[in-house]
């Protein structure tokens, strides 16, 4: 269902789903997700599949093997943006979106890139304002194995950092 309208001074409605909304900042012209319901921590908050595969990492794909990277459908979950204290989760084994942390309607949806991607495509300097952010983003390679110890980490991250040699 796509719909466009004002929500306040900040941010406009670009699409409603069943459970959330994707919003863009009027003055940045970032796109972000917002839950339209409350969620609990463990709640599936919308089950996923690979909408494309291929061999590489971009900005959109969420890495689920070595060599495989795929992007999401629905497509309205492009829009979770990166947070270094995360709500949700890729759970890349059970194709869901998992809620980690209560989320209450009109919270934004955040994950933690890392958790899904090695090599990020696009590393970017984080500005997410949390106590424990990071700064620089630029994939789980580059983090020690104390600092994604504190994350849940996708099946393929979490073995990638079982195989190396720690930070």
């Amino acid at each position: 269902m796509q719909t466009k309208s004002i929500i306040n001074n900040k941010l406009e409605l670009m699409s409603h789903h069943a459970s959330v909304q994707v919003m863009r900042h009027k003055t940045t012209h970032q796109n972000l997700l917002l839950a339209s319901i409350s969620f609990s921590p463990g709640d599936v908050i919308s089950k996923f599949t690979a909408a494309t595969t291929q061999s590489f990492a971009t900005y959109l794909t969420v890495q689920t093997g070595v060599d495989t990277h795929i992007t999401l459908w629905p497509e309205f979950l492009q829009y979770i943006n990166h947070s270094c204290e995360p709500n949700v989760f890729f759970d890349t084994h059970t194709m869901e979106l998992i809620c980690l942390k209560p989320v209450q309607a009109g919270d934004e949806l955040c994950f933690f890139y890392p958790s899904a991607e090695w090599e990020m495509a696009q590393p970017f300097l984080c500005n997410c304002g949390s106590r424990h952010c990071l700064q620089l983003i630029n994939g789980a390679s580059h983090l020690s194995n104390e600092t994604l110890g504190r994350y849940r980490l996708t099946d393929f991250i979490q073995g990638q950092v079982n195989q190396r040699q720690p930070l």
